[in-house]
């Protein structure tokens, strides 16, 4: 098993109170939620108004199927130009890797 995390922050430029900013979080995590079957959550800057940061986690059977999933919905973000991508990190993990697993999961 692989899984795949994204984490993408976002600029607001125009934001005047957390209240437009929630409306903007929850259009962009409902859609992503929605075309990508994927878990989002707000992962930090919650008390900034023109800031969103965002954590997206996919898993698969092989990296390069997580890898395409990852960049194709960080390119449906941009797309939907409701805020400004200004940061974006990304890290996948191969789980039949890890060392600390117990033989034979």
């Amino acid at each position: 098993m692989v899984v795949g995390a994204l984490k993408l922050t976002l600029h607001l430029p125009y934001s005047q109170g957390l209240k437009p900013k929630r409306k903007v979080v929850r259009a962009i995590a409902d859609r992503v939620r929605a075309r990508f079957n994927t878990a989002v959550s707000e992962v930090g800057s919650q008390d900034l108004w023109q800031r969103i940061e965002l954590g997206m986690v996919v898993c698969g059977p092989e990296v390069g199927h997580v890898e395409r999933q990852l960049e194709a919905i960080g390119r449906f973000v941009e797309q939907l130009m409701l805020a400004e991508i200004v940061d974006r990190r990304q890290q996948v993990m191969n789980l039949k890797e890890m060392p600390w697993l117990p033989a034979g999961y």
